[in-house]
Formats: structure tokens, C-alpha cells, sequence
């Protein structure tokens, strides 16, 4: 399998605009989680920037696109900061590849709980993107910490059971017993695997056609089989219908764009028009010719990030941001 071939120019060709530095921040455990840390060409130490904190989808690593957006944003004049989840990518935790919801929403509340406390960042101005699963995360994060100022929700994953109804049927025997014998035999770093992408019919946690070709063509290709793992821990598959993050988006009480993608083949836009208008302040794009995995490439990318920049304009304007254009 091939990943894309240059992690920093990735498939949309941005660069950042200003410096990048790789750092690590406490979790809510003993584990580190590994960031990337975006400024923009004219930070200086001194700055009071607003900031926004991105987070990616099941099973992905932040060097799966979230830089593209980060430079974009920090182009505006925002500090941005990327993070893998803990069991994934440069992050620590044990056993690796384990996609448990609670410490992921954890590490979201650690990431905002970091950059609020760095100098440079005016902690009253912090937002926050989460795309596909990240998108779920950041609506239920937005409903339990008021503080967030703005949040964007991309391709956001709403409803369990919509989603496992978009697995191919013939798939789903194999993903069960899978998902049973990891939580009877599971223990300790003895998992038992699941795909997170494999091609229709196949067990998985995704297998639309273009789940497999399109959801690999986003990871680096220095980071396949070294940082990015196309599995996870099996159990998952036996809890995605217990997950209903689009259900918190009517305690959201801050501005929430919700970025839906019409032909979205993993997070069906359905539950997610319905969840995003119960929002106190939500924003809804409806992108009725995008699917769940063109929204981060190509023009699809250009059109929803000249959106996002708008809506960040509104909601969390950066001083003077014309000068960043």
C-alpha cells in the first residue's frame, strides 16, 4: 500500500507559513501525547494569538491531512496545534492501536487544557476542527467546555447506528466474532485486529468503495507501517452503535460550523443535518457533491477552507487578519 509521498507538501501542496515544532503534553494518564505545534510568519513570543486544536478521525494520525489545514489557519494568523491520539502515531499508550472513545475526548480536554497555558496564546480565544470521528469529538467537547470559542465539525461522525448501517451486510458475521473474541481474549497487548479500511465485503470498521483507496491515499508515505496501522483493536466494533456524539450538539452554546458532505459514504449526512440544527449557534454547509473523503483533497479542499476562514473571521477573528491573506 502507498501512502502520499511528501508528508509536508501532502496532496494539496501547502507549506507552513511560519515556524513548526514538534512537542509532547501530559494526557489524563502517565501517557505523553505528541503534538505539532503551527505559528504564524510574524508570531513572536510575546504574541496573544487566538488559537485552534485539530484532531483527526478513526484511526488516522495527524500527519494525515491536519497539516494542510493548520497551514491554512496559521497563514490567517492563528496558533495551531495537531495531536495524535493516545495508542496512535507518535503518542504513547499501551496497547498500541486501541480506539476507546472516553480517553480520546480526554485527550481532546488535555490538548485544549496545554495550549491555553502557553504565553503566546490568548486563552479565551482557543478554537477547535475535528474531522470524520474528530468531527463527533468536537461536538460533544464544544457541549461540555463553554470556553471553546469557536468549533468546526468536518464530515463529523454522528450516529453509531447510521454508520454501521453503511457496512456492507456480507461484512458483518466476521466483524462481530472479531469484535467478540477480542473482548473475551483481548488482554493486556494481546488484541485481536480489525481493518479500519478494506475493500466492500470485507470486515472492517470502513468498506465503501472508496474507503480503502481514498481513506490510505491521506497517510504519508514515511509514516505507513512505521506510525500509521490500517487496524485497531477489534472491541470497537462491538460499540460503535452505543455512539451518538451528534446528540450533544444541542448543549453546544458557542458558535459550530458543521462541514456535511451530501454523498458521504461513513458519517451519512442525514443524522448530521438533524443533530446540527438543534445547535444554539450551529452553521450548517451542506456540500451536497462532496463525499466523506474528497473534502480534504483538491478543490473540495480549497472550497471548504475559504469557508471555514470565514466562519473563523465571525466567530474567532484574528486581529488584522487581512494582513494574513
Amino acid at each position: 500500500m502507498s501512502g502520499a509521498t511528501d508528508p509536508q507538501a501532502n496532496v494539496n501542496g501547502t507549506s507552513p507559513p511560519g515556524r513548526v515544532e514538534s512537542i509532547t503534553f501530559p494526557s489524563s494518564t502517565k501517557d505523553k501525547l505528541a503534538g505539532t505545534l503551527y505559528y504564524p510568519t510574524d508570531y513572536s513570543p510575546s504574541s496573544r494569538l487566538p488559537a485552534i486544536v485539530l484532531g483527526h478521525g478513526l484511526g488516522a494520525i495527524q500527519s494525515m491531512g491536519l497539516q494542510c489545514y493548520s497551514h491554512i489557519f496559521a497563514a490567517r494568523g492563528y496558533i495551531c496545534l495537531t495531536f495524535d491520539y493516545r495508542h496512535f502515531g507518535l503518542s504513547e499508550g499501551q496497547p498500541r492501536q486501541l480506539l476507546d472513545t472516553e480517553r480520546q475526548n480526554a485527550d481532546w480536554h488535555s490538548a485544549l487544557r496545554y495550549v491555553r497555558k502557553l504565553d503566546s496564546v490568548d486563552a479565551e480565544r482557543v478554537g477547535i476542527f475535528g474531522s470524520s470521528f474528530g468531527g463527533g469529538h468536537v461536538i460533544r467537547v464544544a457541549a461540555e467546555d463553554d470556553k471553546v470559542a469557536a468549533t468546526i465539525a468536518q464530515c463529523p461522525f454522528t450516529s453509531g447506528l447510521r454508520s454501521a448501517l453503511q457496512l456492507s451486510f456480507s461484512s458483518l458475521p466476521v466483524t462481530v466474532a472479531r469484535g467478540v473474541a477480542d473482548m473475551l481474549f483481548g488482554w493486556g497487548n494481546n488484541t485481536v485486529m480489525i481493518p479500519l479500511a478494506a475493500k466492500p465485503g470485507h470486515s472492517a470498521l470502513m468498506n465503501s468503495p472508496d474507503a480503502e483507496p481514498e481513506y490510505l491515499k491521506l497517510v504519508p508515505q514515511k509514516d505507513m507501517d512505521r506510525l500509521f496501522h490500517n487496524q485497531v483493536a477489534a472491541r470497537f466494533a462491538l460499540k460503535i452503535l452505543l455512539q451518538y456524539p451528534g446528540a450533544k450538539a444541542k448543549h453546544v452554546k458557542n458558535p459550530i460550523l458543521f462541514a456535511v458532505c451530501g454523498k458521504d459514504s461513513v458519517a451519512p449526512a442525514g443524522p448530521t443535518l438533524k443533530y446540527a440544527k438543534q445547535a444554539k449557534k450551529g452553521v450548517i454547509k451542506h456540500f451536497e457533491d462532496m463525499g466523506h473523503f474528497s473534502i480534504y483533497v483538491g478543490e473540495d479542499f480549497k472550497k471548504v477552507t475559504k469557508i471555514y476562514l470565514d466562519f473563523l473571521d465571525e466567530a474567532l477573528p484574528v486581529k488584522g487578519a487581512a494582513a494574513h491573506l
